[in-house]
């Protein structure tokens, strides 16, 4: 089991040897990983996806990104994969995990990106919104007696 997203939140089998891997025919995300260092036990993810069947998405080495992974680990075999299957899960679902993880890894072969940046012009400056004001200075307590 590999954790994956914010605050490693979602517990994904794996990793492993995606040359070996038979992706199940059922839907669900997954994560293309390598280990920059292969003597160390961390991974860097190099692509996030997500299919309605993961066993007709092209994996491990028909996906139409695969060549990036190959050149990002260096070879094929040093590429892992972890998935995640979410029972109930609707396309949206996994849409919105995918984002996520790209949001978080910024895998190198994936095409999206997402800024985390916050910029002023977007919407404004928190502290100037018309809702927000100052928090009042802390004083005795207030209640019944």
């Amino acid at each position: 089991m590999i954790r994956l997203g914010s605050l490693a939140g979602y517990a994904f089998s794996g990793p492993r040897v995606l040359g070996s891997w038979t992706p199940p025919p059922r839907p669900g995300v997954y994560a293309v990983l390598y280990r920059p260092d292969p003597a160390a036990e961390r991974y860097a993810v190099v692509f996030a996806g997500h299919a309605d069947d993961l066993s007709a998405e092209g994996l491990p080495f028909k996906h139409r990104r695969s060549p990036c992974w190959v050149r990002r680990a260096g070879s094929k075999w040093a590429l892992h994969v972890a998935w995640l299957e979410i029972p109930g899960g609707t396309r949206g679902h996994r849409e919105t995990l995918v984002a996520e993880l790209v949001s978080v890894y910024s895998p190198a072969c994936n095409e999206e990106r997402y800024d985390t940046a916050w910029r002023d012009e977007w919407i404004g400056e928190y502290r100037d919104a018309p809702t927000t004001a100052p928090l009042p200075p802390p004083g005795p307590a207030t209640g019944a007696s």
